[in-house]
């Protein structure tokens, strides 16, 4: 099975996905930057982060206990990072870097830097070059970190756009893997800014359609699990609702997995179940009902 995924709320399903099957993760780069002389993949590092059982589960970004001396002294020093970065997850930044500026591809690093935390599974990024989500506001445009982690969410949204898409090819390793595998699950992230920059690279929207394609919404009745879900469903003219995140989706989709409180929307391609994960058990539950819907197609 290949699993697409951005960050938070599809790292929670891959915990419980690991118990019960093997996969390929393909992981939205979109949200990438460089701060600090080191490349931070932030959907990347957090899909190995659970993987490798290391996550902080609180903020579902960054290694459980982790301390930020270094940002700290950085900001006496007068130097303003705008992330705040751990410490032990500053190492992944730079064991990253480090590989990207000998010359290797991305796919290359995070292969390397998922088995250094023994990560079984493999993981990819949606592509290897630079992709960046630009979110237009009512103050002008400005990259989806500053939006987000800078701005706290707050402008009013206009549009997203994916700078550098249409350069973004699939990765041969990636692509070779999509050729053998028949089940691909979306993960209950963002589909604005975490799921469509994946689907944006070359024709993989079109290879989706040879696919069985299950997706679990990580939106309840009108509310996103977390992340600016809503503003940027708006921007782009859906409703934010699970029927919304079946629109993104529609002209792939097989089945939409929503929540069992949004049981009344269910039909031959909605199924509900619990999909709130706030435990290993909620996601090794979801896991082991996703993988009887793929029986079932």
């Amino acid at each position: 099975m290949i699993i697409l995924s951005g960050g938070t709320g599809t790292p929670k399903l891959l915990r419980g996905m690991k118990e019960i099957l093997d996969f390929f993760v393909i992981v939205n780069t979109a949200e990438d930057v460089w701060i600090s002389g080191n490349k931070i993949c932030p959907d990347i590092d957090s899909v190995i982060y659970a993987l490798a059982e290391i996550i902080d589960e609180e903020k579902w970004w960054g290694i459980k206990d982790d301390t930020f001396k270094t940002h700290e002294t950085l900001k006496k020093l007068g130097f303003n990072e705008n992330m705040r970065i751990g410490d032990l997850d500053r190492a992944t930044h730079i064991l990253r870097s480090e590989i990207l500026r000998k010359g290797q591809s991305l796919v290359e690093a995070t292969k390397k830097v998922a088995r250094a935390y023994g990560v079984k599974q493999e993981v990819f990024p949606m592509c290897n070059e630079e992709v960046a989500t630009i979110v237009l506001t009512d103050e002008g445009e400005m990259h989806f970190q500053e939006f987000w982690v800078k701005r706290k969410g707050m402008p009013e949204v206009r549009d997203v756009y994916f700078k550098g898409i249409n350069r973004a090819k699939i990765p041969p390793e990636v692509r070779n893997i999509i050729k053998k595998e028949d089940e691909v699950l979306i993960g209950p992230s963002n589909p604005i800014s975490s799921i469509s920059p994946i689907l944006g690279v070359e024709n993989m929207r079109e290879i989706l359609k040879n696919k069985k394609v299950v997706a679990i919404s990580p939106i309840i009745g009108k509310n996103p699990f977390s992340g600016p879900a809503g503003k940027f469903m708006r921007a782009k003219g859906f409703e934010v609702s699970p029927l919304g995140v079946f629109k993104v989706y529609e002209d792939f989709l097989d089945v939409l997995v929503v929540d069992e409180t949004d049981s009344t929307l269910t039909s031959d391609k909605i199924f509900a179940t619990n999909t709130i994960m706030r435990s290993k058990d909620d996601a090794v539950k979801l896991s082991e009902f996703v993988l009887k819907i793929f029986d079932r197609i």
